[in-house]
């Protein structure tokens, strides 16, 4: 599955809200790659799936990324069969 992401660096918390584009609010500054990683660290948690199951397609340096998350063996699919 790929979704669109919006995050926002530097907040005072770490969540993400559905929507299009998902929005992603991350602690860590957008420097040296910290807040890409708590990105990925964040929607691995949320959609149940191992963090390399989670990665970033597009938009590397930018605050508008397309993320790919993998779902076989997540607890999303587990819970629909």
């Amino acid at each position: 599955m790929r979704i669109n992401v919006r995050v926002i660096p530097g907040s005072s918390r770490s969540d993400a809200e559905p929507g299009d584009p998902w929005r992603v609010h991350v602690h860590a500054k957008p420097a040296e790659g910290k807040a890409n990683e708590e990105l990925l660290e964040i929607l691995s948690h949320h959609f149940g799936v191992a963090r390399s199951a989670v990665r970033i397609i597009r938009g590397h340096a930018s605050r508008s990324k397309t993320v790919e998350i993998g779902l076989e063996g997540s607890a999303m699919v587990e819970e629909t069969r």
